[in-house]
């Protein structure tokens, strides 16, 4: 399915689907990976590639093999923390401004980021390269500290959130976009696991999105490439 065809499917969202393009073209992480998050009732866009089939919110190529698994805990945490800014706004809002979290956040390194004091939240929210919101800046500070006591607790971060799906992938059958959900009983637990341990801006849909983009749920259409080669 071809960059038009899209357009023509999902209208609404073919302002956004220029900007991922125009990102794309500039991106070391290719246009195949780069995504448009499900808001507003429309489809998210994701995974142009070949198949320009949609999951709802995926993240970048730099993720263990496209959609696969990721396992360091700075990566969990990476998509965490820009899932939690995304929160209503577009993926192409958030993927303009990915190098300048990445600065701004030292990297996502876990350690560094849940020892951030008022001075440098202040200094966070005067940065233009990144999203200003002082809720969503304190809650990524805030999560940190939580991810800290879930490595302690399990190991790693990456043991226990696949947890949630049994430790494997889930492959589903969809056929049409349509078919494709925003939350599933797996996120609907993941997302009340999280906030009885105190994390914030981790609601289902939130959730769903975050087991796409870790390789937790297989979304890809069976008609898609991807779909096979992750099963």
């Amino acid at each position: 399915m071809g960059n038009r065809h899209l357009a023509e499917v999902l209208p609404a969202a073919a302002k956004s689907l220029v900007e991922l393009n125009k990102i794309g073209q500039n991106s070391p992480f290719g246009l195949g990976k780069l995504v448009l998050k499900r808001e507003q009732g429309l489809p998210g866009i994701q995974d142009f590639g070949e198949s320009g089939h949609a999951r709802g919110v995926a993240a970048q190529g730099e993720f263990r093999n496209g959609f696969g698994s990721i396992g360091p805990g700075d990566e969990h945490f990476e998509f965490l923390l820009l899932d939690g800014f995304q929160a209503g706004l577009s993926w192409a809002t958030i993927l303009k401004k990915r190098e300048g979290f990445r600065k701004a956040f030292d990297h996502f390194d876990i350690d560094k980021v849940a020892k951030y004091n008022e001075k440098k939240l202040e200094q966070l929210l005067l940065n233009k390269d990144i999203i200003r919101n002082n809720l969503k800046i304190r809650a990524a500070v805030h999560n940190a500290k939580k991810v800290q006591e879930i490595q302690n607790e399990f190991g790693s971060f990456d043991k226990y959130i696949w947890q949630f799906t049994g430790n494997k992938t889930k492959t589903n059958q969809w056929k049409s976009l349509k078919e494709i959900p925003a939350t599933s009983p797996e996120s609907d637990a993941m997302s009340k696991d999280l906030k009885k341990r105190g994390f914030k801006f981790v609601g289902s849909t939130i959730c769903y999105a975050y087991m796409q983009a870790a390789g937790m749920v297989n979304d890809h259409l069976v008609t898609c490439f991807r779909h096979q080669e992750l099963t």
